[in-house]
């Protein structure tokens, strides 16, 4: 077969599975439009339905500093979208597995996690952290003075830099929960 042969035979079967994909949307009554993404399922069912406020933190330098120490990297960003009702905020971060990002939910009830679950896993190992077994570890869990969790989590073998990266989201949550909550003076924040 030659190499034009099989590119045309390759491409010709990539349309038809992605226009497949459309159809099987269209019959099941599923627009592109009305698929929410992992985030928007994460807080519709974290918040049940109910609408919070979605806010913006601004990291002034003192905060920045400190997140940037849970993280072990500089922040990307001069703010932190979260969604926040009452003692209940919810943030969303993508943290470095090995080379690709990873991005967590984080609830945060009464200043401890009430779940936390893999919205997006992109790296080729490591997708044992997605699971349950490992997730509910983290339930109920605080900060501790010196910014760490309040009780061990257990590893998963071959998944060392996924678990890290699942920590550090926690942490760094925790932390934010506690500077919207409860540390004024450490933040600049906006209602969007």
């Amino acid at each position: 077969m030659h190499f034009r042969t099989v590119i045309f035979i390759f491409i010709s079967v990539l349309a038809c599975s992605v226009n497949l994909a459309g159809l099987a949307g269209q019959l099941v009554g599923v627009s592109k439009g009305d698929q929410k993404s992992p985030g928007q399922l994460f807080t519709s069912e974290m918040f049940q339905d109910l609408a919070p406020e979605l806010h913006a933190l601004w990291l002034n330098p003192e905060l920045g500093s400190r997140l940037g120490a849970i993280l072990g990297h500089t922040p990307r960003t001069l703010r932190i979208k979260y969604y926040q009702q009452t003692n209940q905020t919810l943030w969303i971060f993508d943290e470095i597995g090995k080379v690709k990002p990873i991005t967590i939910g984080v609830f945060i009830r009464a200043s401890k996690i009430a779940a936390i679950r893999v919205l997006k896993f992109r790296e080729s190992r490591g997708w044992e952290i997605k699971y349950s077994f490992f997730t509910d570890q983290f339930q109920h869990l605080g900060l501790t003075e010196k910014m760490q969790l309040s009780a061990p989590i257990d590893g998963i073998t071959g998944a060392t830099l996924s678990v890290a990266a699942m920590k550090r989201a926690a942490r760094a949550a925790l932390f934010l929960d506690q500077a919207v909550t409860g540390a004024g003076h450490l933040l600049e924040e906006e209602a969007l």
